[in-house]
């Protein structure tokens, strides 16, 4: 019997929604805009406005209850969609610094891809010394947006000549999650070792019956997810505003 897409697609959907709604601390996914005060909230950093879009519904938190509803009349006629367009959030609220949109992509493990196209990879412990050299010797900003420094089981990667040039692994988040990352020495891209890092990777998950997230920005980061059957269901974006609420209406 063939997959049923849709199914799939529902219920990775429904998982998705109960992880963030855990993170959120206090709120739940609605058709509409309705940001929730939660001070908690995992959506965004602490004091930020966090959004979080799942399918045809959306999260919302916020820092306390001023903030809460100020950005809920400033967006509440605007269309989930629109929450991943910067410039339309911008023209509505006050912001002083944004990130995201990312996109949120997750596998169900009856479509995952194994991608490693002849590559080797290897198992190294994150304080082994040839990982601590790729990890150095990385861009700072590419490094802080791959999260391979906060991966929680050993890296899988791919040497070359004793050296590593691309690794990946996953941070356990609650909910059963396994939170993906990945990263390739700039010199070694365009040769698929992404795929094969983080396919080991997306293995390891599903062997321990994990639901693998895959969070990005970058188009050659969604690329290699959906190579290996990730299915974009939304996105996340964080907000924070320019000056405080209270002392704005004050």
């Amino acid at each position: 019997m063939g997959i049923d897409r849709a199914s799939a697609a529902a219920e990775l959907t429904a998982r998705a929604r109960e992880l963030w709604e855990y993170l959120a601390g206090a709120a739940g996914f609605t058709p509409g805009l309705r940001v929730a005060a939660s001070p908690q909230s995992y959506l965004c950093p602490p004091g930020w406005v966090g959004i979080v879009v799942l399918g045809d519904e959306v999260i919302a938190t916020a820092p306390d209850p001023e903030t809460a509803r100020f950005v809920g009349q400033g967006l509440s006629d605007l269309p989930a969609a629109s929450f991943a367009d910067t410039a339309a959030l911008s023209s509505r609220l006050p912001l002083a610094e944004t990130m995201g949109p990312a996109a949120l992509a997750y596998l169900d493990q009856t479509e995952f891809r194994p991608q490693l196209g002849g590559s080797s990879v290897t198992p190294v412990s994150l304080d082994h010394p040839d990982f601590r050299r790729f990890v150095l010797a990385a861009d700072s900003y590419e490094l802080a947006e791959s999260g391979i420094q906060e991966i929680s089981t050993p890296a899988f990667a791919v040497l070359e000549r004793g050296q590593v040039v691309a690794a990946a692994g996953y941070r356990d988040w609650p909910r059963g999650t396994a939170h993906v990352s990945v990263l390739t020495d700039a010199a070694a891209r365009g040769r698929g070792l992404a795929r094969a890092a983080a396919s080991s990777a997306v293995a390891h998950a599903i062997e321990q019956g994990r639901l693998p997230q895959w969070r990005a920005r970058p188009v050659a980061s969604r690329h290699v997810a959906r190579a290996l059957g990730f299915r974009e269901l939304g996105f996340q974006v964080s907000l924070r505003l320019a000056t405080a609420v209270t002392s704005r209406e004050g």
